[in-house]
Parts: structure tokens; sequence; C-alpha cells
């Protein structure tokens, strides 16, 4: 490898150096010091006579004295099944005291895309023990589902309720969790760490932490580390796969950070115009491959900036997904977790994972009228607030305490709370059974008369006679 000692200026995290030689973009470059330290970057772009590198650790101490090597490779991940229970940094290396990695593999973290015609199509459920989302969005086997979220609401504790809770009923297959935060600060790092350290959730997860002072280039490093690493493990080890990557708006963020230094022509609110397809690159790693046992689904999270979902990063990202669970600052004003709205939310590909054999048989029809119940119950609420309770029909008074049950006893769940799904089904019908019969007009009358609450009360008190 030659050595260069031609850098001529360094601007935020970019180097820019001469050269003499050909460059391929993306190769590895290495950055001695003059105090003998070494930092590692990237090509960015390669010009006649000059190359832009990109720092992975910041570019403080480096000047014109400064030794650049150009490696002829790209950026790899050592992987090992042995990464399962390791706590990385945003760049791969251990940061949990423990030994470094001896790789099986070393992959380059870029990734392959999926070819289309290989796909398969997602169809088996996932349980998180979460009713809002295991009932009314659920999360199927190669799915990309996204949380909407926005500052200061607990979308962290969700996440981190998923990773432990999260499972394949009914297939015995091993399942495993690749955790990895971008942009995050110490307290939160801290407590994800110990939250896996003491639920014994890390046992089967990898979890990549890049801090909120780690360099911005390290964040954009992050994901890519992230869903290498399930790739391996996936393909490798037929192991099923959750990828959960928090937050991608500090992941978007300095994406436009790396636009401004390099004085890219920016796209809306100052994002570049290619992060459409930056965020595909990410999203689309996620997926079924016919004739591959193992699988890869995503749970991106992204907070809102103002609580705006027309903002570019959830606008964007809503195209790419395959639904979005949108959390509520109102439903966290009451003191509710997990605060999601169910009605602006949505599982496309709900339909193909649930029902009889998957979930439940009443299930499908239980969420239309679960859905349309708790609409109906929500927009009386606005009519109570002109006119009063008192003006209200007993039959809206009772979709009226219907939304506010569905609020405090199905949405509402512990922290560690894990609900099967069906015992989500089954608190449902509790609720459902406030409204008259006449009102469920979703469901069939035989799943009506196997599952609700009145009719097996009748059952079982036919059965204590016969008896």
């Amino acid at each position: 490898m030659k050595e260069y000692k031609t850098i001529t200026k360094v601007a935020g995290p970019l180097i820019f150096v001469e050269k003499t030689e050909p460059v391929g973009f993306g190769e590895l470059v290495m950055v001695t010091l003059p105090d003998g330290t070494v930092r590692r970057g990237q090509v960015l772009d390669s010009a006649k006579g000059m190359v832009v590198v990109q720092s992975f650790e910041g570019t403080r101490g480096i000047d014109t004295s400064s030794v650049v090597r150009f490696t002829g490779d790209i950026v790899k991940l050592a992987c090992s099944k042995d990464m399962l229970g390791r706590i990385l940094s945003g760049s791969g290396d251990p940061i949990d005291g423990g030994p470094k990695i001896v790789p099986e593999d070393r992959i380059p973290v870029i990734g392959a895309a999926i070819n289309p015609y290989a796909r398969t199509y997602p169809r088996e459920f996932i349980q998180t023990g979460i009713s809002a989302i295991d009932g009314m969005n659920t999360l199927i086997r190669g799915q990309k589902l996204p949380i909407f979220s926005g500052s200061g609401l607990p979308h962290n504790d969700i996440a981190l309720q998923i990773a432990r809770q999260a499972k394949v009923l009914g297939t015995g297959e091993e399942f495993a969790v690749i955790f990895a935060a971008m942009g995050i600060t110490h307290e939160e790092a801290y407590q994800f760490m110990k939250d896996f350290e003491r639920t014994g959730a890390l046992e089967r997860a990898v979890v990549f932490l890049n801090l909120a002072n780690d360099p911005a280039i390290e964040r954009l490093l992050t994901p890519k580390m992230a869903l290498t690493a399930a790739e391996f493990l996936a393909y490798e080890y037929d192991l099923h796969i959750l990828v959960i990557l928090t937050d991608f708006t500090n992941y978007c963020e300095a994406l436009r950070e790396m636009s401004a230094a390099r004085e890219e022509v920016p796209g809306r609110r100052g994002y570049p115009g290619y992060m459409y397809t930056d965020l595909a690159t990410n999203y689309e790693r996620a997926g079924r491959i016919r004739g591959r046992k193992g699988t890869i689904t995503q749970f991106p999270v992204l907070s809102m900036p103002a609580d705006d979902i027309t903002h570019p990063i959830p606008d964007l990202t809503g195209y790419i997904t395959e639904g979005q669970i949108v959390l509520s600052r109102e439903l966290h004003a009451k003191g509710i977790y997990p605060p999601i709205n169910v009605l602006p939310s949505l599982s496309r590909l709900m339909k193909e994972g649930i029902g009889e054999g998957m979930t439940r048989d009443d299930h499908p029809q239980w969420n239309d009228q679960m859905y349309a119940a708790y609409a109906e119950g929500v927009d009386l609420r606005g009519l109570v607030a002109i006119v009063g309770e008192e003006a209200l029909s007993e039959k809206d008074r009772r979709f009226l305490r219907f939304a506010d049950e569905f609020e405090r006893r199905w949405l509402q769940q512990d922290r560690y709370e894990d609900r099967t799904i069906d015992q989500t089904l089954d608190l449902g019908w509790e609720l459902l059974s406030m409204l008259p019969e006449a009102e469920l007009v979703k469901i069939e009358t035989k799943f009506i008369e196997k599952y609700h609450p009145a009719y097996r009360k009748k059952g079982a008190e036919a059965a204590e006679e016969a008896a």
C-alpha cells in the first residue's frame, strides 16, 4: 500500500487528499496521525488528482503531516455466530469488555440487493406480546414495519419490549434479535445494556450502540453493520432475525450533515435528494428468500420532528415500508403505555399472517370490528365536547365507554407484560360485549356464538348442568 502525505484540506468529517493512483468509491482508508494514532476512513468521492475521504472517528488532530494509506479493500464486518450475546460499537468493535470476535467470515457492509424474483411473500405471524401490535397491526416474518414516534415518547421502551418478547409461534425454530441504536445518549445506552443483561435477552441478541458524541459517519455505518450481521446469521445459520433500528431520524440527520459538508445541493428541508434511495438500501435488506430458511424482519424506529408525519423522514419511510406503528402524544399524556394510536397505524401484510392456523379463526373479523367500534367512540368524543354526553343516545354512550375501556384495559399494559395472542383477542371480546350484539355487524354469527363472553357463559352453564 502506498502512503501519501498530501492532505490539502480538512473540512468537518472530510479529508481532501491529492493522489497519483486510481482509488475506488467506498475504499477503506487508514490515516496515521503525527502521534501514531490510526483512524479509519472511507473514500467518498474521487476526481482527477483529488480524493475525498470521510473519517469514521472524526478529524480532530489530522493535519497535513498525517499519513494516508489506501488499502484497496472496502469496509467489512467480522462475522461469527459468537456475535450473539455481544455489545458492539456502531462500527462493529466490542465495547462490553469481552474479547474480539474471531471471524468466520468478513462480509462487506454495503450488502447485496435481494433479487425480487428470489423473494417469497412474508406470511408467518410474529408475536411481540404487545396487544396493539399483535391484535390490530400484526407483524409478519420478513416484513419491515416502522414505529413513527415523537420526541419524549417511549419508543425506546417499546423497542426494548419487542426485543425481549418477540417470538415465532408454533415453529420451534431459533429466533434472534439484532438491536442497533444510533445517536443515543450515554444514559439511553446504559438503559439498553442493563435491560438486555437483566432480562437475559442479550443471550439471543447482537447489540450495536452508536452514541450521540460518536462521529456522524459512524452513525451512517451502524445500520449497515447491523443488517450485515443479520444477513450472516439468517443465511448462514438459518436463524429468524428481528432487526430493531432506533432512531432513524438521527441517521438522517447525519446524512444531512455529510451532504452539507460535501456542499451538495439540498433537497426538502435540507436533506439530500438521494435520501429516499439511501433509506431504501437499508429497509430493503429485510425479507425472505426462496430456498433459504432464515428470514430478516425489520422494526425501524424514527422520531418525527415536531410530530409531523409529513416530514421527509417518515414520509419517505412510509413509501418504502409495509405500514407504520404511530405513537400518540395524547395517549402518552393520559399515562397509557404503549401509547399506540391504532387508527392511523397500519400493517399492510397483516391479512397474510392472521386467521385460522396462524393466529385464530376470528382474528380478521375481530380486528375489523374493534377498529370500527374504537373509531366511532373517538368520533363521539368530539361530539360530546360540543353537546355534552347527556345528549347522546344509549347506543352512543356505549361506544363512548368502549373507547375509554379500549384505552384503559386493552391498549394499556405493563412494560414487562407479555400477552399471548389468545389473551389479546379474548380481552377484546370482553370489550365488544359492552356493545349491543346487533352492532357487531363486521363479525359472522358463528364467531359471535363461539367467542362472545355471553355465549361462552351459556355454554359453560349448559356443560355444568349436563355433568
